[in-house]
């Protein structure tokens, strides 16, 4: 556990188990605060959330999405779709225990009467409660994290109910939200106490989730289309400088996930999809995604390359040294995506096309393009909508080939858009498992079953199976 985790448990478990009658009135310090701060939990919430979702997108959403593979790879793994029962449990776990912080500041802000920090514990709160119900289906929500109120074994909320719960707070924090009162408890790590910023990412994410469950909820779309039509009331990111991207500074703690960079690299390679793909559009971002291919002598240079994810046989098949991640990616300074401009240009560019919204979705489409090159520090070539991969065709699948580039990187976003839509089209290969088919949620952690069994099988009897093809309730 790294030093802002440590710090937040200590003071949520410090708080939650001290002594009470006399000898707290004996021992009473009147000069100490008897009260955490909301501002106490905020940076540790988000260091510690933001560094594992990076983690997860190198060693999960890299392999299902075709971005990287480990090398060589004799069977099984990720990129095979050999999902465990075990393959969700540091999801679940990090999750739920960042909840109880989150609901902690909640009270706190609420018991201080502070408006703004209520907002963003909302927030905060709705985010991982949609990254928990995407990833698993019905899940605990309404009755978690209260085991000081006797509740031990939670239900497991339907997910419809889970999203109706995350629009309220959403809504209701758009509303508290007061860029006139400072936020006075520290300085936050990601917004720097720009309260503005903090209501446009709770708008965003806003957008991101009626996008998600738009196929199945009848009246999202209609929603969007308020708030982009409504920038006043529901302002949004409008810029590269504006989008939740944590810095991530290497100073003590908010240090890098990776403690040792050389574990980025280690018997890795870029997939062949990926390498293939930005190399039809002769993207920038090649430089500062990977390295360039060598051949056998370990030293000439054969461009990108990659290899392909879920490849049947032996290593001895590929008669070159592939592609690997570029270790400076996780080297601090560093960022940590949470969620960014170009994809709310890209959800524009998707609302455009179907028809949603009034605008010109090749602007919209162009416009998150390059801002998907800015959060990288890459610049747009002037040359690059005139390559034929990359020119806008009216297609949706263009749209969200551009935006499976941009979500790189950011957390399971790849995986739930694909789920999404079913784009992009991934190829298939002789290795792969789960009759080739791209798994489409974790098994629930065993603890789980154990500790909490009626609702376990409750909810596993309504979402049909407790498997990693059970679809949750939004998908394609």
């Amino acid at each position: 556990m790294n030093f802002a985790k440590k710090i937040a448990v200590f003071l949520t478990f410090s708080l939650a188990f001290s002594c009470t009658g006399e000898f707290e009135e004996i021992n009473t310090d009147p000069n100490r605060i008897n009260q955490i701060s909301p501002g106490t939990l905020l940076n540790p919430i988000i260091y510690g959330l933001s560094s594992f979702n990076t983690d997860r997108a190198d060693a999960f959403t890299f392999q299902i999405m075709q971005v990287a593979l480990p090398y060589p790879s004799a069977n099984g793994g990720l990129h095979r779709f050999d999902l465990t029962e075990s393959s969700g449990n540091s999801t679940w776990n990090t999750y739920y225990r960042w909840l109880v912080n989150i609901r902690e500041m909640k009270d706190a802000a609420i018991h201080a009467q502070d408006q703004n920090y209520e907002a963003i514990a909302l927030t905060l709160e709705s985010w991982v409660a949609s990254q928990l119900t995407d990833s698993f289906g019905d899940v605990p929500f309404s009755e978690a994290s209260k085991g000081e109120q006797g509740i031990f074994q939670a239900k497991f909320d339907l997910q419809e109910d889970i999203y109706e719960a995350i629009f309220e707070n959403l809504e209701k924090a758009n509303q508290l939200y007061d860029p006139s009162k400072a936020m006075v408890y520290g300085e936050d790590i990601l917004f720097g106490n720009q309260v503005g910023r903090w209501k446009k990412f709770t708008n965003s994410l806003h957008l991101r989730l009626l996008l998600r469950v738009s196929n199945k909820k009848s009246d999202a779309l209609i929603k969007m289309a308020s708030i982009l039509s409504n920038p006043t009331q529901y302002p949004v990111f409008t810029s590269t400088e504006e989008s939740a991207i944590l810095k991530i500074t290497g100073v003590v703690p908010n240090i890098s996930p990776w403690g040792r960079a050389i574990d980025f690299t280690t018997f890795r390679a870029i997939s062949e999809f990926f390498a293939d793909r930005l190399n039809e559009l002769e993207d920038p971002r090649r430089m500062r995604f990977m390295t360039n291919a060598r051949a056998l002598d370990g030293t000439t240079s054969i461009g990108y390359k990659g290899i392909p994810s879920g490849y049947g046989g032996t290593e001895s098949q590929f008669q070159f040294i592939p592609s690997n991640h570029n270790i400076a990616l996780v080297q601090a300074p560093m960022i940590s995506l949470l969620l960014t401009y170009a994809e709310v240009e890209f959800i524009k560019a998707e609302l455009a096309q179907r028809g949603v919204i009034m605008g010109d979705a090749e602007e919209f489409y162009q416009n998150g393009v390059k801002a998907a090159m800015e959060q990288w520090s890459v610049t747009l070539p002037e040359s690059y909508f005139a390559n034929s991969f990359a020119a806008y065709d009216g297609s949706l699948e263009r749209i969200l080939f551009q935006k499976y580039i941009a979500l790189y990187f950011n957390d399971y976003q790849q995986w739930f858009e694909y789920r999404r839509t079913g784009f992009p089209v991934l190829p298939k290969a002789d290795g792969m498992l789960n009759d080739q088919r791209v798994p489409v949620r974790f098994r629930y952690p065993v603890n789980a079953q154990i500790n909490n069994p009626i609702n376990y099988q409750e909810a596993v009897a309504r979402m049909g199976g407790d498997d990693i093809n059970t679809k949750v309730w939004w998908e394609k």
